[in-house]
């Protein structure tokens, strides 16, 4: 029995190391074979981190290339996050706006350091004088605001070089008008004027003789004070004055234009100021050359109506609107253009001076007409200065 075991299990020790040495040659194999990959996976991974490292070397280059630009912008950048506190700006903002302006919230930066320019509600005007054009959006994929402030001042000053060309341009066109515009009436005048020492003149036409000079004679002044004011381009001193007494002054001169025509006029005032800061002699003019533009349009008959409107702590909007024809279209877009008129002994002027009041207040001036039914023309003046009234009250005071 023993004699037939011993080669049965030689034959399987045999068999058991021969699958032995095949599983350790398939170990080796798989070992080796997982070296290889180990060895790739080492190469793939530091060509990856090889990449990576130059990608954020490029980020890290890229990066500063901005902060250089953004430093070196002649423009102010300003982030702000969702509740627009500012997080981020450049060297130029706080040129512009000064500090502290991290962290600060922006509606508090713009209340210190930026001023609202009436004429143009994009443009804001610094402390130190100078004219920035404001612009904000929203960057994409966040709740976060970018505002971009930049310098116009020169882009103004340039386009104010460009005007005064154009207003000397306009003046040569004034002189070479004015002759004829004082020589008609001031013709009339001295006309009547010479008949006033015939003795067989009555009564009655010498008082028709006196009201016809003096209506010339007004007009006159007109002509010449809108040449005044439209060779001053502008440039008017400021000083004090009553809003009601201005417009007491501007109904009693009315009066006398209207006479005993069929145009009813009403002056309304709701402003609850009275104490205004501009020049009250160009303002009445203003608005008698508003009136009386519409006194000519209605031809004697209709409704006239000035009424004086206070928007806030510092504007008073003073419309003037009649039930005239109205104004074309067409005629509209260009009558505040020196030297536009539609009139036959129009000089063009009027309107110009209006425009030109308005501005050199801070204001502006529009214009709403419909054919058939009438004109209305708005005034819109920051003359309300509670800074104005303080230092009065100081200097009285004192």
């Amino acid at each position: 029995m023993t004699a037939f075991t011993s080669p049965q299990k030689t034959e399987q020790l045999t068999d058991a190391f021969r699958i032995f040495n095949q599983l350790s040659e398939n170990l080796t194999s798989s070992y080796q074979g997982l070296e290889e990959q180990v060895e790739k996976l080492h190469q793939e991974l530091a060509a990856v981190r090889s990449e990576r490292v130059k990608m954020l070397v490029e980020k890290e280059k890229l990066a500063a290339r901005l902060q250089q630009i953004l430093a070196a912008l002649p423009s102010a950048i300003i982030i702000l996050d969702a509740q627009s506190r500012v997080i981020d700006c450049n060297a130029q903002a706080i040129n512009f706006l000064g500090e502290p302006l991290m962290g600060q919230l922006w509606i508090d930066i713009a209340a210190r350091s930026l001023i609202a320019v009436l004429d143009n509600p994009l443009e804001r005007q610094l402390m130190n004088g100078l004219r920035v054009n404001m612009t904000r959006s929203t960057l994409p994929g966040t709740q976060e605001q970018v505002i971009v402030l930049s310098d116009v001042s020169e882009m103004n000053a340039l386009q104010e070089t460009i005007n005064q060309q154009k207003h000397l341009s306009a003046m040569g066109e004034m002189v070479a008008s004015m002759a004829h515009q004082v020589r008609t009436p001031l013709s009339t005048a001295i006309l009547y004027a010479s008949q006033l020492s015939n003795p067989a003149v009555d009564t009655e036409k010498r008082q028709r003789f006196s009201r016809k000079i003096l209506e010339r004679l007004h007009y006159l002044e007109r002509q010449v004070n809108d040449m005044l004011v439209f060779a001053k381009e502008g440039r008017l001193e400021m000083a004090a004055f009553s809003l009601s007494s201005l417009l007491d002054k501007v109904n009693i001169a009315m009066r006398d234009y209207i006479g005993s025509g069929n145009v009813q006029l009403s002056l309304i005032n709701h402003c609850s100021e009275d104490l205004m800061q501009g020049n009250e002699h160009a303002l009445q003019g203003t608005l008698m050359n508003l009136l009386t533009n519409a006194l000519e349009a209605m031809q004697g008959r209709g409704m006239l109506c000035l009424k004086a409107e206070q928007c806030d702590n510092q504007t008073v909007e003073i419309s003037i609107k009649d039930s005239g024809p109205g104004i074309e279209p067409a005629h509209l877009q260009r009558i505040f253009e020196p030297f536009f008129t539609t009139r036959v002994n129009g000089t063009g002027l009027g309107l110009a001076v209006v425009d030109s009041v308005a501005k050199a207040h801070g204001g502006r001036v529009s214009c709403q007409s419909e054919v058939g039914v009438g004109t209305e023309f708005k005034v819109l003046l920051p003359c309300i200065s509670s800074t104005f009234k303080t230092n009065l009250s100081m200097g009285a005071s004192a």
